[in-house]
């Protein structure tokens, strides 16, 4: 092809992969799509307040901590440490939330750029891209204000740095700036330290012939980690917020299955769980390993072998399927990181594939015949949730505090599972009625709230715990969202028990409706 056609081809596809990049920033204030395969994940409902919380209450408040509730900051803070100075030039609201996400999506791609760029030929990087941009999982995913952007940009930052350490004239410096960079990691998601295989493997394996240099960077690294992490437990410890830290990991360890071969299930689990990104994609991304793993002697096997992103990416896709393992608890959130190192992972094969001057070669172009079709149908899958935004959560929270307003009854504080993702929308004071490090019925008496909000149905725990203190009153429900259980958000004013008594769980059963209640939806 001549070199000024080949310009234009490339200059058309960056036009397209740009084009697909601004959709995500359109509509912020939108739901997350109703329809998807991913309707059962909680975060559209609950995860954008949670862990920005202290940031909302800081702005709307004076205070962004609230002894008792849920209070994840101490242990991931630097989320919302942006979204805290984010809100100083946009006020709360969830479009700035949303687009504090968008601007990481935006700053992974171009990292994800000059990541495969530096490693292959330019239409490599393209496809990833290609892949990146057109992904409806990541359309979902990247566009609500979840940790899940912001641990990626800097896993990519620490793979770009990594990989280009021996042409630098100062490695002990960039390998110090990684070790910060991999504090931040932890300080953004804790599950970052299932990414530190797939980091290590970038920075020393571009070394390993001067194994002496490997070794200074790697301890800089590490040292530099240790000591900046420390500093940030030492703070905890000294302000007294040390149980909101260990709490955080209280609430992410879920009951493992008595079967003593519940690890199996949930390592099938973990990785049948991939198809939630692509049922194309994920597939091939799965076969180019193989083939690898199979062909390790071949050029294109040992090239990619020896490829230091190739390996992080298939080290990342693995520390994360861990992860999921561990926690045999797979939410289709978590794989919002597993799905960047996949799509490289095809790219690269692709681009292995087609150097050679065999046969693997037509394995090459089924790649990237297989990757565009992907790319074509998600596409078009974009382009129909950009055609129809929908407003459903947002407009029933809107609608309820509403009506909290307009019917006042007593303090103005509302307890539910969605509490901060409802501030955040509306800035209406809320509790957790799920988590803190009080239990919801001394936080109750402590807070002395007016409404509870859930959906659906009513859990008999939360129902006994409202009962020490309380009568409900059902007066409102609001429909939002597409998931089954959680389509309904009904409203509870709270009723004090007169003289501000407190029922015992000896005196009666509380988690049955109580003869002063009123409560139509089913307790279960």
């Amino acid at each position: 092809m001549p070199i000024g056609s080949k310009r234009w081809v490339f200059a058309v596809w960056l036009a397209a992969i740009l084009g697909f990049a601004a959709l995500h920033a359109l509509h912020l204030r939108a739901d997350f799509p109703n329809h998807t395969p991913w309707f059962s994940d909680w975060a559209k409902y609950t995860d954008e307040g949670w862990y920005g919380n202290a940031a909302i209450r800081a702005h709307l408040f004076g205070n962004w901590y609230l002894p008792g509730d849920f209070n994840p900051a101490p242990a991931v803070p630097m989320w919302p440490f942006l979204e805290w100075l984010l809100f100083f030039f946009t006020g709360v609201t969830v479009q700035a939330a949303r687009g504090l996400a968008v601007g990481f999506f935006f700053a992974n791609l171009l990292l994800s750029y000059l990541l495969l760029r530096a490693r292959g030929p330019r239409w490599m990087a393209l496809l990833a891209l290609t892949l990146l941009v057109t992904s409806p999982f990541l359309y979902c995913f990247s566009r609500l204000a979840i940790l899940e952007p912001m641990l990626t940009t800097l896993t990519l930052a620490v793979l770009n740095l990594a990989i280009r350490l021996p042409r630098m004239r100062r490695p002990l410096a960039a390998s110090a700036t990684i070790g910060l960079l991999f504090t931040l990691m932890l300080l953004t998601k804790t599950t970052a330290v299932f990414l530190l295989p797939a980091l290590a493997w970038a920075m020393l394996l571009p070394l390993w012939d001067d194994r002496r240099k490997a070794l200074h960077c790697g301890l800089v690294a590490a040292g530099v980690t240790a000591v900046t992490f420390g500093l940030w437990m030492a703070l905890l410890v000294r302000s007294g917020l040390l149980a909101d830290y260990r709490y955080l990991f209280v609430v992410n360890t879920y009951k493992k299955p008595p079967q003593p071969d519940w690890p199996l299930q949930s390592l099938w689990w973990s990785i049948h769980g991939g198809l939630w990104i692509d049922h194309i994609l994920i597939p091939l991304a799965g076969l180019i390993a193989v083939g690898i793993v199979m062909a390790w002697r071949s050029p294109w096997g040992r090239g990619l072998l020896r490829d230091p992103v190739f390996g992080a990416s298939a080290l990342a896709v693995a520390g994360y399927i861990l992860f999921m393992t561990y926690q045999d608890h797979p939410q289709p959130r978590y794989f919002a990181v597993v799905a960047f190192f996949s799509f490289f992972m095809v790219a690269q094969g692709a681009a292995a594939l087609l150097d050679t001057a065999e046969w693997p070669r037509k394995l090459g172009w089924a790649v990237i015949v297989l990757a565009a079709i992907a790319a074509t149908v998600n596409g078009a899958w974009i382009l129909s949730y950009v055609a129809h935004p929908e407003y459903t959560f947002v407009d029933a929270a809107q609608r309820l505090t509403s009506y909290i307003d307009q019917h006042p009854n007593g303090k103005r504080l509302l307890v539910s599972i969605s509490s901060d993702e409802i501030t955040l929308a509306t800035h209406l004071p809320t509790l957790c009625d799920d988590f803190g490090t009080q239990d919801l019925a001394s936080k109750l008496g402590r807070y002395q709230p007016g409404w509870y909000a859930t959906w659906n149905d009513f859990d008999p725990g939360t129902l006994e715990d409202i009962h020490t203190r309380f009568t409900l009153e059902q007066v409102a429900s609001f429909r939002a969202f597409d998931d089954p259980q959680r389509n309904v958000l009904v409203l509870f004013k709270l009723h004090p028990l007169p003289g501000g008594r407190v029922r015992t769980r000896e005196e009666q059963n509380l988690q049955v409706p109580l003869p002063e209640d009123k409560i139509d939806i089913p307790i279960q």
